[in-house]
């Protein structure tokens, strides 16, 4: 049993040796420090990065915010010019119904001195006062001539009066026997009160007999070749398609 304080007194030297020895050993922390210089050097490259991206986005913003400045002015620019030619088209418009009203005016004037100054000599025609307006009397007298065969020479309308002046008609004879003619029509229009319209027809007409010769036409005979054309006239007038 005396070995036993030998005993205790090696294992208490053995483990103050091992403190000693533990004490005095430092860990080895180089492959930590590694880690953190290579994160570091990262997050600044990460960080240079992101504030290269930041500039770019800044500069794109204002290249962006040019862009749109000009687009507004541009659209600013043509709405403005629209506008001007919106305005100069009114008032081109305005000027075209100015002179075509203008246009009307002056030829309508000049419609009315021209009815003015044709005289119908009237002796010797026939006449009728139909009850119808000028306008309608005037449309079915164009309607009548143009049927047998005259074309209209001169007319001049206005709302009182008209004038047709046909040009000379000729049917040549067809033998010794039946003798052709030329005849021209003068017709007349006045418009009345109550909305009548007196209607004067005056005839030019000749008889031809073969060779050219002209023959003696009587008074009666006229008058029945303007009464047949105001006849005609009236006939057309009364149809329930005339009002």
């Amino acid at each position: 049993m005396r070995d036993r304080p030998l005993v205790r007194r090696t294992l208490m030297m053995l483990l103050t040796v091992g403190l000693v020895t533990l004490s005095g050993c430092k860990p080895d922390d180089s492959p930590l420090r590694a880690d953190n210089d290579q994160l570091k050097k990262q997050l600044a490259r990460q960080e240079s990065l992101v504030s290269s991206l930041q500039d770019g986005n800044k500069v794109m913003q204002q290249q962006i915010d040019l862009l749109n400045q000009e687009l507004r002015d541009a659209k600013k620019a043509a709405d403005s010019a629209k506008s001007e030619a919106r305005a100069a088209a009114d008032q081109l418009d305005t000027q075209l119904i100015q002179a075509r009203k203008l246009t009307a005016d002056i030829k309508r004037t000049a419609v009315e001195q021209a009815a003015q100054s044709i005289h119908v000599d009237t002796k010797g025609s026939q006449m009728d006062d139909t009850p119808h307006p000028l306008s309608t009397v005037a449309k079915t007298v164009e309607d009548a001539l143009g049927r047998n065969g005259y074309q209209v020479k001169v007319s001049v309308r206005t709302e009182q009066k008209a004038v047709y002046v046909t040009e000379r008609k000729v049917s040549n004879p067809v033998s010794l026997e039946v003798a052709g003619f030329r005849n021209q029509y003068v017709v007349s229009l006045q418009a009345q009160p109550t909305n009548l319209t007196r209607l004067t027809v005056k005839a030019d007409f000749e008889k031809l007999a073969q060779g050219g010769r002209i023959l003696s036409v009587s008074a009666d005979e006229t008058a029945e070749i303007e009464r047949r054309l105001i006849g005609e006239i009236s006939k057309a007038l009364a149809a329930p398609s005339k009002t």
